[in-house]
């Protein structure tokens, strides 16, 4: 059964954090702090969340967990701004069923995760049947995602944006290569699309530079911290006020560049390490294969935070 076409919940040049997920020592969802973190997140004016999504581990939850951390932020959030599930499956069948699932747990919309099978030219086929079959069974706003692939990512060929493009119930893209020319290429490639597609940068290391370059909107790791200086360069830039966006970026570059550090995976841990240290979240367990990071960097992060005022 196909369905209407969705409407988009985003505004524009909102900034929508993309959530962590704090764990037990045991490794366990926490989710007393989970409460206290959502709590927490949606004081600062933020345009929406992204849940299950890379920041918050998400590849490494059990479905189930998933749902119930779906549930928490849905019922506190309760409809003020939009709740975006992460989409992860291993075919798709499972990924209409995960779909549904996030939807009946008060999922706003989907951004669907590249699958292994997108590996390899051709597979315009490939990514577009996946994206068309979620959009027709499940009925949520979809967000594309052109990740990097030193996190298990693919770039799109202007032929397959189109392509994705064209399907009804897609309303963005997170663009997250962080390469500013793979940008650039999104940009311009969507602009022939034929219809509005908003285009978020899921590029932590070059954020203000985005919106210069075409973003109207970010989906982003680095958005869990530091949050109201983020708000607030994003709706300077949206009057704007170019100048004093940049200086604030250019103020938070230094913590970006501490979170973000090599090797990429592990910037989660390191985001929670800072929150801890903020006293925001009590614990900073990662989910093994992932590793705590090394006292050194937590150095690193305690010194960019310092300077920031936010310690």
């Amino acid at each position: 059964m196909t369905r209407m076409q969705v409407q988009n919940p985003l505004r524009n040049y909102c900034l929508i954090p993309a959530t962590l997920t704090p764990m037990t020592k045991d490794f366990e969802v926490d989710y007393e702090q989970l409460e206290d973190y959502v709590r927490w997140l949606v004081k600062h004016g933020i345009g929406g969340v992204a849940v299950n999504v890379d920041t918050g581990e998400g590849p490494h939850l059990y479905p189930e967990e998933r749902v119930n951390i779906l549930k928490v932020f849905s019922k506190i959030i309760a409809g003020r701004i939009p709740v975006i599930a992460g989409l992860h499956a291993r075919n798709t069948m499972e990924a209409v069923r995960l779909g549904l699932e996030a939807k009946e747990a008060g999922a706003d919309g989907l951004l669907v995760f590249p699958h292994p099978a997108f590996v390899g030219e051709p597979n315009d086929s490939v990514i577009y049947n996946y994206h068309y079959e979620i959009s027709e069974k499940v009925g949520l706003p979809i967000i594309l995602f052109q990740l990097q692939q030193a996190l298990g990512g693919v770039d799109f060929t202007p032929e397959t944006l189109l392509r994705l493009a064209s399907i009804k119930n897609v309303i963005a893209i997170k663009e997250a290569s962080f390469d500013a020319r793979r940008f650039v290429n999104v940009v311009h490639a969507l602009k022939k699309a034929g219809r509005k597609i908003m285009i978020l940068t899921g590029n932590d290391n070059f954020i203000y530079e985005s919106l210069v370059l075409g973003a109207e909107g970010g989906l982003l790791g680095f958005a869990t911290i530091a949050v109201d200086q983020q708000v607030e360069m994003f709706n300077l830039f949206a009057k704007g006020r170019l100048t004093e966006a940049r200086e604030i970026w250019e103020e938070l570059t230094p913590l970006e560049e501490a979170i973000f550090a090599q090797p990429v995976r592990d910037y989660r841990a390191r985001l929670k390490e800072a929150l801890v240290m903020m006293g925001v979240l009590k614990t900073s367990y990662v989910r093994p294969p992932l590793q705590p990071v090394s006292e050194k960097e937590k150095e690193a992060i305690k010194q960019a935070l310092k300077s920031l005022k936010l310690l």
